[in-house]
């Protein structure tokens, strides 16, 4: 599908953004690239975002007590995946950059899925949650009416749900090629992006820096950057009555949103950091990427990342 192309607004705003670890999994290969095989330790980012005052985390990733994990996640993704929390809780990670857990004001959650969003009363009691549009009615009624259900129902329980949280509401307009955009702070610093393909309410954001280099928060848009760059297909695999199915719900719309990152970083100069991508800290040639990191991550980039162990 041909998109039109659009500037990217004008603002001399910009927020501060750091790169959190939020722990690991072992996943498995084949049911992310078409064609191979194997298993790899999947790395998931989380993001802090600062801006006048305000303090707002971009997904979670993972923790390491199971039982802030609704049944299903337990029974059918904890048991095969030997997850781990980060080493420093997130918590941890914020307090490092002089960051109260009591001052988190926003948790904003690019899925529903359970290695990036979780509970957040106990740990940031200030905070409300955000899911993009659609995902009240892709998850609900959750866990608690029925614990085979995946969706958690202390967030999507219509009637006992524990958690102050909210669909994401506003004047949704263009940003590049994306049509679904919406200007978080108002001005034109933070844009979250609706994203459709991965699971119902999925969500990107772009994020401007000091420098006026744009970051892309891609989340699981994809989940590698050799998908992200078309070096890969991704896989089908057989899923429950030999379903035919993918890591996303909408595979034809994913795609599309993968085309729509990919204008971002070939006609407007963007940089993408994906949920689950490691490459770039390998590699460390992003100057932009790696303003993200603090210098203990910055170690385990060069350290510990590139060998698949834990941050």
């Amino acid at each position: 599908m041909a998109v039109t192309k659009i500037g990217l607004p004008q603002t001399d705003a910009f927020v501060e953004i750091a790169l959190l670890d939020g722990g690991s999994f072992v996943a498995d290969l084949s049911r992310m690239h078409a064609g191979e095989s194997g298993t790899f330790r999947m790395y998931n980012w989380a993001f802090y975002i600062s801006h006048q005052g305000r303090h707002v985390l971009w997904d979670l990733g993972l923790d390491g007590d199971r039982s802030c994990y609704t049944p299903w996640v337990n029974k059918f993704m904890l048991e095969h995946v030997n997850h781990v929390g980060p080493s420093r809780t997130i918590d941890q990670q914020l307090l490092e950059r002089g960051v109260k857990a009591e001052d988190i004001d926003t948790v904003l959650f690019s899925h529903a899925h359970w290695d990036h969003s979780r509970p957040i009363s106990d740990n940031f009691p200030n905070a409300k949650a955000y899911f993009g549009p659609g995902t009240r009615a892709g998850c609900e009624p959750g866990h608690l009416k029925d614990p085979s259900l995946q969706w958690d129902g202390r967030f999507f329980d219509p009637e006992h749900c524990t958690e102050k949280w909210e669909e994401l509401e506003g004047h949704w307009q263009q940003f590049g090629p994306f049509e679904r955009a919406l200007d978080y702070f108002d001005d034109g610093s933070f844009w979250i992006l609706d994203a459709p393909g991965h699971m119902p309410g999925n969500l990107a954001a772009a994020a401007r820096l000091e420098n006026g280099e744009w970051i892309v928060l891609g989340s699981d848009c994809c989940h590698s950057r050799d998908l992200l760059d078309g070096k890969q297909d991704i896989a089908e695999f057989r899923g429950p009555g030999a379903k035919t199915m993918s890591l996303h719900t909408d595979l034809s719309a994913a795609r599309e949103t993968i085309n729509k990152i990919r204008i971002l970083e070939r006609e407007y100069g963007a940089h993408t950091a994906l949920a689950h991508d490691a490459s770039w800290l390998k590699k460390g040639t992003d100057r932009v990427l790696m303003s993200l990191l603090d210098d203990r991550m910055r170690r385990a980039a060069k350290e510990k990342i590139p060998y698949d162990e834990i941050p």
